[in-house]
């Protein structure tokens, strides 16, 4: 008994996928809020301990801006939001 050929397609190497990467909210450094209150957001928002939130604000305070979160776009959508609701100024962006 003789099996007849199969036809396999072949992917196109020409289109390369481009991993989905993930998404960050970022803090940025603003003249309104006290450090001390950027700390207490940090952790109350998300449950970072006490050095943790502290170095996330010193980056804030010294270079401008940190990285709080990182994950599914939707996910630091709401993180976003949920900062402003406490006043702090955050976007979303592709991390890099």
């Amino acid at each position: 008994m003789s099996l007849a050929p199969v036809e396999v397609d072949k992917p196109d190497l020409g289109q390369w996928t481009v991993p989905d990467l993930p998404w960050v909210t970022i803090v940025w450094n603003d003249p309104v809020n006290l450090m001390n209150y950027v700390t207490y957001v940090f952790r109350t928002v998300f449950g970072y301990p006490k050095p943790k939130a502290e170095k996330l604000m010193l980056d804030v305070h010294h270079k401008g801006k940190a990285v709080v979160s990182a994950g599914a776009r939707e996910a630091m959508e709401r993180d976003a939001e949920t900062l402003h609701g406490y006043g702090l100024w955050a976007t979303v962006s592709h991390d890099s």
